[in-house]
Order: C-alpha cells, then sequence, then structure tokens
C-alpha cells in the first residue's frame, strides 16, 4: 500500500491491514481550524510545531482496540521537535523510524514529517505485540528518512545527557524574538545547564536576535569584540551568549562566575 497526500481539501491515506483486526477509517481528517475537535488544549503545542493535517484509525478485535494517529507537519525538524516534547529518557527506545519508545501500551515515533503516535489499553501481550507489528507497518510504509535532524550534531557530547535534546520553535526562553532553536541538556560534574543553538537564515539575523535579547537585558550595543557575553535575564537568571556567522548560541543554568566553562562549549560549536 501507499500514502497519498494531495491537496489540502482532498487528501487519501492508506493504512495497513493487521491480521485478525477490523480496521476502522472513518474517522474525519483534521487540519489547523479543527484540530481542537480532537487534541483540545493540546492543539495549539501542535500548531507551534508546523501542523498540517492528522489522519487517525483503530483496529478492533474483539474488545481490544488500537489507535493510531498519524500526524503531518512541515518538515522533519518540526515533526522532531513535537516528538520530543513528549518524550522521556526513561521510556524504551525502540529501532522505529528514526526514533520511537514504548511506554504504558504507546508507541511513538517519528519520521520525515510524520510524528507517529498507537495506543492500546490491553494488558494482553498478544495485542501489545500486534501494536508493535503494527508500527513497523507503519514505520515502514512512510515517505521520509529515518534520521534524526542534522542540527543535533552541532552538540558537544561531552556530558550530554542521552535522549534530552529538544528543538523549540517558538519563544526560547520564553522570549518572542527567539525562536528555532535546538536544545540539549548537560551535567559536568555538579554543574546541570542547558545550551540552546540556533541556526539563523543569516549573519543579519543572528545579529538581531543576540542585540534584541542584550537590550531586554540593559545591554544597549553590541560592544564585545569576542561576540560573547553573560546576561543577566530576570526570568532565567544568568545566560551566556556567543554567536559566528548564523549561529547563535545561549546557554543557561551556570553562573556568572563560569564563564571558562560555558566559553569552552560555545567555542566547540562554533569553531
Amino acid at each position: 500500500m501507499v500514502f497519498f497526500f494531495g491537496s489540502a481539501s482532498a487528501q487519501e491515506f492508506a493504512f495497513p491491514e493487521l491480521d485478525g483486526f477490523k480496521k476502522i477509517t472513518n474517522y474525519p481528517v483534521f487540519y489547523p481550524d479543527n484540530l481542537w475537535d480532537f487534541i483540545n488544549g493540546a492543539a495549539e503545542t501542535y500548531l507551534a510545531y508546523g501542523f498540517i493535517n492528522l489522519h487517525v484509525a483503530e483496529y478492533k478485535k474483539g474488545k481490544n482496540v488500537i489507535k493510531i494517529e498519524l500526524y503531518h507537519h512541515k518538515n522533519n525538524t518540526l515533526a522532531f521537535g513535537i516528538y520530543s516534547t513528549e518524550r522521556s529518557p526513561s521510556f524504551r527506545f525502540m529501532n522505529l523510524g528514526a526514533q520511537g519508545y514504548v511506554v504504558d501500551g504507546s508507541i511513538n515515533f517519528f519520521k520525515g514529517n510524520y510524528y507517529v503516535k498507537i495506543r492500546t489499553f490491553s494488558k494482553s501481550e498478544k495485542i501489545l505485540r500486534s501494536t508493535e507489528s503494527l508500527a513497523l507497518r507503519v514505520s515502514n510504509m512512510l515517505g521520509g528518512n529515518s534520521e534524526m535532524p542534522s542540527g543535533l550534531s552541532q552538540f558537544p557530547e561531552g556530558g550530554k545527557k542521552v535522549n534530552e535534546e529538544t528543538y523549540i520553535n517558538e519563544s526560547v526562553l520564553g522570549h518572542k524574538f527567539l525562536n528555532k532553536a535546538y536544545k540539549a541538556t548537560y551535567e559536568v560534574g555538579p554543574d546541570k545547564f542547558s545550551i540552546y543553538i540556533f541556526n539563523n537564515d543569516s549573519l543579519q539575523e543572528a545579529w538581531k536576535s543576540a542585540e534584541n535579547y542584550l537590550e531586554v537585558t540593559g545591554i544597549e550595543a553590541l560592544e564585545s569584540a569576542s561576540g560573547k557575553y553573560v546576561l543577566s535575564d530576570k526570568y532565567n537568571g544568568s545566560i551566556f551568549l556567543a554567536w559566528k556567522d548564523n549561529i547563535l548560541v545561549l546557554i543557561s543554568g551556570l553562573s556568572k562566575d563560569q564563564t571558562e566553562l560555558a566559553n569552552k562549549y560555545s567555542s566547540e560549536i562554533l569553531k
């Protein structure tokens, strides 16, 4: 079977068959204007990550039900972004799509521009195996690559916490002028901190973001020859800011006297 995506007004989606289950596909296709009808308050988060549409189906076998939700986003990075908001490093990860995990009867994964959520409330081992089989079939049928976003490779490995990377599309650190950042968390000895990487489209865009942040924190002009600052953000504490060309790096969670540690990481990213 093949997945077909046509115009916004007439889309078709072919869910795979699952042996022994009745497939039910009479759900409507959900779009940005009616996503609230399906996931209520969570819709706003999905819309912030470039949501295009949602296809839903159920597989029934007696009293057992497996439900699948397939979210289509504008690109791979945004699909990873929404996936990463619902992921925990404590989950059992599996080789599915670009990355997937299993937890309490749910299997979530992303591949290409799609975020897939499959759920059953059954505790039957047979049903749980069928759920995994369905996930594998959907993953194999979906288009797009099975790779993590390339931007994640910019993070230094030393001290980086596994499976805690995220992508934030809007209002990084709560500021409307900071958007489109990869985030990773670190633990180095007693220090715990977060690094944000912005791959701007141009030098001017990076400069403007840095200038806005400096202005908000009381610094009037870009005066540092090194392109590195320590800011006092009243909402986020001390922030280390550095940039080179179109790349902007922010580090939060360190105190002002930890400039050496912050410079070590920002320099490795910007080298």
